[in-house]
């Protein structure tokens, strides 16, 4: 009887955990979102929160952008705020960009989020995050940055990142 009990404890549990593993993976979408909104101890480009016009190469139809990093992400960028030429960015990194609408709406968010371990992950370790400023999703992180992924790669990228090629 005891044994029972105990098999039936453990498949609960079990039960328990993996819908709530699945149910946060179906809300990444939100979770990027709150990612994005949330700038506590996050640090600009170049230390700099001034607007820079979209960039030639950039495929993100917004005139006007900002790029910030997480205090883990920080830890790539060399003195000057760009980005260390040989960065590799640690697990738990966070970068997002804002894309504006005119110089004071934020259409949409681009974040990169380091967490191999995570069921979008690409097979670098990011997932992909593109959500409109009103919390909507543009691009599922579910489709593992396909739609990103080719600009993203271009030469002169650092681990996906393309902001010391344009904005040197």
């Amino acid at each position: 009887m005891k044994t029972l009990i105990l098999i039936s404890t453990l498949a609960g549990a079990f039960l328990f955990f993996a819908c709530t593993k699945d149910q946060v993976h179906e809300n990444v979408d939100q979770l990027l979102y709150e990612m994005a909104l949330d700038s506590e101890g996050y640090q600009w480009f170049q230390f700099n929160d001034s607007l820079y016009e979209k960039s030639t190469g950039s495929g993100h139809n917004w005139p006007f952008l900002k790029t910030r990093y997480n205090s883990i992400a920080q830890s790539q960028l060399n003195s000057q705020g760009n980005i260390q030429s040989n960065a590799s960015f640690p697990e738990g990194s966070v970068v997002v960009k804002e894309l504006f609408a005119d110089s004071s709406t934020i259409g949409r968010y681009a974040l990169l989020w380091k967490n191999s371990n995570h069921k979008y992950a690409d097979q670098n370790g990011w997932v992909w995050g593109y959500v409109n400023g009103d919390g909507t999703v543009a691009i599922p992180a579910s489709q593992k940055g396909g739609s990103c992924i080719s600009c993203h790669s271009q030469s002169e990228n650092i681990d996906y990142m393309l902001m010391n090629k344009y904005f040197p």
